[in-house]
């Protein structure tokens, strides 16, 4: 059962990761200045289905382009989705309560995944390296 706390420590065990807070405390994970997770703002391209209402719950994971999205988006529990804002564009959501329901593994993957498409190829390379297989 994944939660906020174990996104935070995923994130920023990865080299160079910095977080941001906006002004009502909503976290941003960088690398290198660009954002690969974020926790995003009330938009009008995500509401709720039962009530209309924006929903404020939504993380964004950036993805290794389209076909990636695809795969990620396919998976038959329909924990991420996306919205038309992100049409054409590298990343997934999920809401927050719906981390719960991605293991330990899975958020880790999803979390390394998005800083791969950020982090300098120099660094990715050598933190890579230095995984154990």
């Amino acid at each position: 059962m994944a939660t906020l706390r174990d996104l935070d420590r995923l994130a920023l065990a990865l080299p160079e990761t910095t977080k941001e807070l906006s002004d009502d405390g909503r976290p941003s994970y960088l690398v290198h200045g660009k954002a690969f997770v974020l926790h995003r703002s009330r938009r009008a391209d995500a509401v709720d289905p039962e009530t209309g209402e924006r929903l404020d719950d939504v993380l964004m994971f950036r993805v290794d382009g389209p076909e990636a999205k695809e795969l990620v988006l396919a998976d038959p529990r329909r924990l991420f989705f996306t919205t038309p804002h992100f049409d054409g564009y590298p990343a997934v959501l999920i809401r927050i309560p719906d981390l719960a329901q991605l293991d330990g593994a899975e958020l880790r993957d999803t979390v390394v995944e998005a800083w791969l498409t950020r982090a300098q190829k120099r660094v990715a390379k050598a933190w890579l390296a230095s995984e154990p297989e």
